[in-house]
């Protein structure tokens, strides 16, 4: 059979690419099967026997799917990885990856496995051309051939278009033995038409993502990371190349080695000479791939970094020194002078194995890793068509794969963008959840809270909530009983604890969905109330947490705050009213000012409250809300049982249009329940006035009215095996008989399987008994814990030397014991040990501050040279502290009071004089110890019930320690004398009365402990001090402001609430650090809509993605990733370009998908407003000039350049000539310059001008290729630009010398800002935000958003404006 492929290199010698007959046989005449025609289809699994070594496993089957590929397994949906580089989530081998498709006739795809000779010998001499020095004597046993035969790029068809006549044919060949498996992808001359496809739902731009050739493991922890793999051709040049040149010195003919019994850890392409279709320099080379499991860092920062390299050899005998020679059955074939193949780029790196001898070599894949999934995409090949942006549907869910969460009286409707569940005819609710319509149904729930009612506070918890709804009218009543009588006589004008059930269950206008039918049964409301003219606020949460047994709604309250006080016997009436509710995707929102009347006898008074609610749920995504409704309560009532102790709402409410006319319009009865239909049919609506009763589902009409359908008597349930059907109101339920269990499928029983107990049979791995417990998680998985006294994992516990921790008093000697301690006063005391006293005198021993300080070290005070660790003060014979005080091991010194407070100002620095400290009479008390213990808190004494975190002491007016001590979390009390020290014998249990100390205390506010310090120092500093001394920034109620700075040093840090230091957040002047407040902040507050969610305080950086923009707060330049969170939600739009007005705190962004460019307010409640609509076509970059009150942008389908007021007025073209692709825009408002990107693939350029448009020229045009991001740094005087072409990021001064290169190895950035000694760019590769070092270059972290698609601009937000004081 060798003269098969004899004949076959006689006939390749003379061409220049492998014919068609090169390819191996196929079709049905050679046994193959062929694979259903369609977009996205896949072979059964063929079963391969005997089964190939594949990277490193056994394949026991194969599976082939339409989009070019061959995997180990069965394919997900096209979406999670057609449009998705290197590596796949799954292994794969890929002989061209695209969005292929085989509709309407346009080509087949052949596969077979195959063991004849013929095939085998064809198969072989590829493989020996390709590795001629170790496949001797390989033969193949199988081999497994795919065939994709004129075939189509999917293609979306109209009645105006023809499918395109461009039609690919290429083969993949797995051929194999016992020990080794080779691929070979095949391009036959011609086979290859075009090079890549659209991606679904791309917004009607043109543009062609490459496909993608190659290997890929699938089998890292994360395959977006750390998968392994391998790709050969991901560019068009490089797919271009394909059939021209070869790894076997056949053009078109591609071999791998990707299996073997030894290991094998990576892919070893063909070592054979490069054949290129038209000879040049004489070349051979050995191909390996290289991917090394590392850290992110790591990623960045080695120069080895790519996933596989191809290193430049001199010749190939070096690498095989002990292996003779063999000719190949194809050597006369191949051509002498071989250039590189496949265009990849190449680079100077360092060697792998360490060494620093510089080596060429060249990556085919220059990005290690890919994005998760493609969201927005945009074109990547520096040789393709660059000018305008790609928008691609994300990875969406199907109703195959979410069908499961729906419910069982709902169906699953696949849309463009995923999957959503609907209720079916008769049935309300979101489709996860479902209730018959019309008929009543019951929800139960937990209520607790902490209120304050008037003066007095109460609380209470897990009281019992229940509520009866009447689904035919909109009627519901709410009953929640054990609330104390004070606060729920108090809650009586809260109504929309009720409310809320009154909008879920309101009876629906035509065209209009009450909240059930939007959230379902999951979903929360946060609302706040505002009770006036008090003021008094409460926050209310309301969790439903699903359906239960019955359909009944599950549902959490929790009530905190303020509310009035209201008398006995007073009742309160509210009348009818309407409220307007706002929808999204995943919110609801409203706020209303209600007013309500109390009756006390004779005596009438008109009160009001302010609300605001918000209502969260997970919503269907792809199916679009009314973005308003109306809500009409007809009626409203509230009443306090005070015999039966329950609090009852009652209301009436119906749910409609928001239009103006819908307040005159005639109201139909089924709305205002004026009708007559009973309670279990449900009113239907008619024409004009008319109406008809209709019976609710699980009812039938019986004569006038409608009677329950038994449905278990009738047979008309669906309980299965060994389960009785219980009948019920309109429904039935079905529960298993006394031993058994529900099946997986809902309906039928099983038997119930005995539960073992590991903790009662004794075969958990707990400690024994006497050191550890064994606990029974949720699943029955034992859990070990160690007993108090030892300490250990649970499974290993040793005992806890409690005397190391120091618990007994100072007179007295502590003793450990197995699990516990104990202490003994000493000889001459008496005590229980943790309080000795002299036998003889009979009163406590007394430590003064400084020897109980000595005992429990505290924090060195800050000052201007901060002491990290803590110091243990020096005492003198009496106990009291030395005047001189110096830190054992920094070495700093410094001046002390009598109660050991630092004298400002006194500090001296290691190796100088210390300063002359006079007598501490002579000292000037700035605190008293309560007021500096406040300042700096101490561990807490221990005693009989040791309190674990340190205390925070109450001072008086006058700084003296309160008489009566409480600690804040714990809830211990004890009563102290008048130098702090605890009392024996005061301290009492949590939730029980207090021991009565001494005076009882002041109901006066005091100054506070910042307004003290900041009192002292100004005294200290003369009542004026400099602009280099620093003096603590309170806030109005006396509480330190988050952050401090000293003086205008511009050195600032943040605090805590006792204006401590928070370590790690002290900043370099130019940049301040985002600071948390130090109280705890509000609840969330509902805000009129749900598009602006306010950031906190700081520095943070705003990123567009999509249809939001993100928010990602800064630790000085850290990236604080936990706290990230949407910022803004603006469904329907593609944000691209973002900036910020630092002096009304208000983001301006463009969007390319409704050509506009729009503004919002950080401030709470903000809505967005839309400042330019007309005129646009691509508004891409943006920038903001806070000076001149004026913003420039790039649009780059009208190639212009233009300026208008923040306002949208006054509006005017700068420059509409020679501009290609302009991108970028930046300001530098100090000097007037503009700044902006032209990404024209023949001529790419930056160019400045001044901001009114003079002085036009081009800074750069030399080594750039597509400088997507430009930003001037405010603070350096630098233009810096990310260049996704170069892959460089650089930065030059604004006359465009100095130019030097940051970072030379960008995966494909999108923008980029500057800030402090950072840069932060999106990336496309990466759909993430990456920090840049602007010294060393290195990549320093990243954070990926939980979202995955593409981050388009980024801009930074200051507490201040650059180049001005806050």
């Amino acid at each position: 059979m060798r003269a098969v492929a004899a004949v076959l290199v006689a006939a390749l010698a003379v061409g220049t690419a492998l014919p068609r007959p090169g390819l191996l046989p196929h079709g049905p005449a050679s046994g193959d099967a062929r694979l259903q025609p369609g977009d996205d289809e896949s072979s059964p699994g063929v079963l391969l026997r005997p089964a190939p070594r594949l990277y490193g496993h056994s394949a026991r089957r194969l599976y082939v799917g339409t989009n070019g590929v061959i995997s180990t397994q069965d394919f997900p949906r096209e979406t999670q990885y057609v449009d998705d580089d290197f590596p796949t989530d799954f292994p794969v081998i890929a002989p061209f990856l695209a969005d292929l498709d085989t509709s309407g006739d346009r080509g087949n795809i052949y596969y077979r496995q195959d063991n004849s000779p013929d095939v085998l010998d064809q198969a072989v001499g590829y493989i020996q051309a390709g590795f001629p020095h170790t496949t001797s004597s390989f033969m193949p046993t199988n081999a497994f051939i795919a065939t994709w035969e004129d075939v189509g790029a999917y293609q979306e068809l109209s009645q105006d278009t023809e499918p395109s006549r461009k039609l690919n044919t290429f083969q993949a060949v797995i051929a194999y033995n016992d020990e080794d498996t080779y691929a070979i992808f095949l391009y036959p001359e011609g086979g290859l038409r075009f090079l890549g496809t659209r991606p679904k739902e791309s917004y009607n731009v043109q543009l062609e993502l490459p496909a993608r050739v190659g290997f890929s493991w699938g089998d890292g922890d994360d395959p977006k990371r750390d998968g392994l793999f391998h790709s050969l051709a991901s560019s068009e040049p490089a797919l271009r190349n394909l059939e021209r040149e070869s790894n076997t010195g056949v053009p078109g003919v591609w071999v791998f080695h990707v299996g073997s019994v030894a290991p094998l850890e990576h892919v070893e392409p063909g070592a054979a000479p490069v054949s290129h279709a038209s000879g040049s320099a004489d070349y051979t080379r050995t191909l390996y791939s290289r991917a090394d499991h590392y850290s992110h860092a790591d990623h960045y920062n080695r120069a080895d970094h790519t996933s596989m390299e191809l290193l430049a050899q001199h010749s190939s005998d070096t690498l095989y020194p002990d292996r003779g020679s063999h000719t190949p059955v194809l050597q006369g074939i191949v051509p002498k002078g071989l250039p590189a193949s496949l265009g990849q780029e190449w680079s100077h790196r360092l060697h792998p194995n360490g060494d620093h001898s510089a080596q060429q070599s060249y990556s085919a894949s220059p990005s290690s890793y890919s994005s998760g999934h493609h969201g927005v995409g945009v074109e990547e090949d520096v040789h393709g068509n660059p000018d305008v942006f790609t928008y691609s549907a994300a990875s969406r869910e199907t109703c195959a794969q979410h069908h499961r969460h729906c419910s069982p009286h709902a169906f699953c409707t696949d849309y463009t963008t995923g999957a959503c569940c609907h209720c079916q005819a008769t049935y309300y609710g979101n489709g996860r959840q479902c209730l018959p319509e019309g008929a009543v149904h019951r929800l139960n729930g937990k209520v607790s809270g902490s209120l304050t009612v008037g003066q007095a506070s109460v609380r209470f918890q897990d009281v019992d909530l229940h509520a009866y709804i009447v689904g035919s009218d909109g009627r519901t009543y709410t009953a929640i009983s054990g609330v104390p009588q004070p606060a729920a006589r108090a809650l009586l004008p809260l109504l929309p604890i009720g409310g809320l059930f009154a909008w879920l269950f309101a009876l629906e206008e035509p065209g209009s969905e009450n909240g059930f039918s939007i959230t379902g049964a999951e979903f929360t409301q946060n609302l706040e109330v505002t009770f006036y003219p008090g003021e008094e606020t409460v926050h209310v949460t309301q969790t439903a947490e699903g359906l239960g047994a019955d359909n009944y709604l599950s549902l959490k309250t929790h009530i905190q705050g303020r509310v009035p006080f209201l008398q006995e016997n007073t009742t309160v009436h509210i009348a009818p009213y309407k409220e307007l509710y706002h929808y999204s995707s995943s919110a609801v929102t409203s706020s209303a000012q209600r007013e309500y009347i109390l009756v006390a006898g004779t005596a009438n008074q008109t009160m009001s409250y302010f609300l605001r609610q918000n209502i969260t749920f997970a919503g269907c995504p792809h199916t679009r809300l009314l973005a308003q409704q109306r809500l009409s309560v007809a009626h409203a009532f509230t009443l306090y049982d005070s015999q039966e102790h329950v609090l009852r709402y009652a209301l009436a409410a119906h749910i409609g249009s928001a239009g103006d006319n819908a307040e005159n319009s005639p109201v139909n009865p089924c709305h205002d329940s004026t009708h007559t239909c009973e309670a279990t049919a449900h009113c239907q609506p008619g024409t004009g006035m008319e109406y008809t009763c209709e019976c609710a589902a699980g009812y039938r009409r019986d004569g006038r009215g409608c009677r329950d359908v038994d449905e278990c008597a009738e047979g008309l349930s669906q309980c299965g095996p060994f389960t009785i059907c219980l009948n019920g109101p309109g429904s039935y339920r079905c529960e298993c008989h006394s031993g058994y269990r529900p099946a997986e499928d809902g309906q039928g029983c099983v038997l119930l399987a005995p539960v073992s107990n590991p903790c009662e049979d004794g075969s958990h791995p707990c400690a024994p008994g006497d050191r550890a417990r064994c606990l029974i998680r949720a699943g029955g998985q034992p859990t070990c814990e160690c007993l108090p006294g030892y300490t250990g994992d649970g499974i290993s516990c040793s005992d806890m030397d409690e005397c190391a921790k120091n618990p007994c008093h100072p007179a007295a000697v502590c003793y450990n014991t197995p699990g516990s301690f104990s202490c003994r006063c000493q000889p001459g005391y008496e005590g229980d040990g943790f309080q000795c006293t002299h036998a003889s005198v009979g009163s406590t021993q007394r430590l003064t501050p400084c020897q109980h300080e000595q005992l429990y070290p505290r924090e060195v005070p800050p000052g201007p040279s901060p002491v990290s660790n803590g110091h243990v003060p020096q005492c003198d014979e009496e106990g009291q502290y030395r005047p001189l005080q110096c830190h054992s091991s920094t070495g700093y010194c410094w001046c002390v009071d009598a109660a050991g407070q630092e004298i400002a100002g006194t500090r001296t620095a290691p190796g100088s004089t210390p300063p002359r400290c006079g007598t501490p009479a002579e000292s000037v008390q700035q605190l008293t110890p309560c007021e500096h213990a406040r300042l700096h808190p101490r561990e807490v004494p221990p005693g009989p019930s040791p309190v674990s975190n340190g205390h925070v002491p109450q001072c008086d007016e006058e700084g003296r320690y309160r008489p009566l001590q409480c600690h804040s979390s714990t809830g211990y009390c004890w009563c102290v004398d008048e130098s702090g020290q605890e009392i024996a014998g005061t301290r009492t249990a949590p939730g029980s009365t207090p021991p009565r100390c001494g005076t009882p205390e002041s109901t006066e506010r005091p100054r506070t402990m910042c307004e003290r310090w900041q009192q002292s120092l100004l005294e200290h500093y003369g009542g004026s001090p400099r602009s280099d001394q620093y003096v603590p920034q309170c806030d109005v109620e006396g509480n330190f402001t988050p952050l401090q700075c000293h003086g205008d040093s511009g050195y600032c840090w943040c605090v805590d609430e006792s204006g401590r230091e928070i370590q790690g957040t002290r900043s370099e002047p130019g940049s301040t650090p985002p600071c948390l407040p130090s109280v705890a902040p509000p609840s969330v507050r509902p805000s009129p809509r749900t598009d602006v969610s306010p950031p906190a305080t700081g520095t943070f950086l705003l990123y567009a993605q999509g249809q939001q923009i993100g928010y990602l707060p800064l630790n000085g330049t850290r990236l604080q990733k936990e706290a990230a969170k949407t910022l803004l939600s603006l469904h329907g739009s593609i944000v691209v370009g973002i900036d910020y007005d630092c002096r009304e705190k208000t983001i301006y962004w463009t969007d390319v998908a409704g050509r506009t460019i729009s503004r919002a307010s950080l401030e709470p409640g903000a809505e967005p407003e839309t400042i330019i609509s007309s005129g646009l076509i691509s508004p891409e970059g943006l920038a903001v000039d806070h000076l001149r009150r004026a913003m420039f942008w790039t649009d780059s389908g009208l190639d212009k350049i233009e300026r208008a007021r923040l306002d949208g007025s006054e509006r005017r073209v700068l420059f509409d000539t020679d501009l290609v692709n302009p991108r970028a825009i930046a300001v530098d408002p100090v000097r007037g310059n503009l700044y902006w990107t032209d990404w024209n693939r023949e001529a790419p350029k930056i160019e400045t001008s001044t901001v009114n448009g003079a002085n036009r020229r081009v800074l750069v045009n030399k080594d750039i290729g597509l400088p997507n991001g430009l930003t001037f740094d405010p603070f350096s005087k630098l233009l810096c630009w990310a260049d996704a072409g170069t892959k460089h990021l650089e930065c030059t001064f604004p006359d465009g010398t100095g130019r030097r290169v940051i970072q030379n190895n960008l995966n494909y950035p999108f923008s980029i800002i500057s800030y402090a000694n950072h840069f932060y760019h999106t990336d496309w590769r990466r759909d993430g935000v990456i920090a840049v070092d602007k010294e060393t270059g290195f990549f320093t972290e990243e954070y990926l958003p939980e979202q995955r698609s593409h981050l388009y601009g980024i801009t930074a937000v200051y507490p201040y404006c650059p180049g001005a004081r806050r």
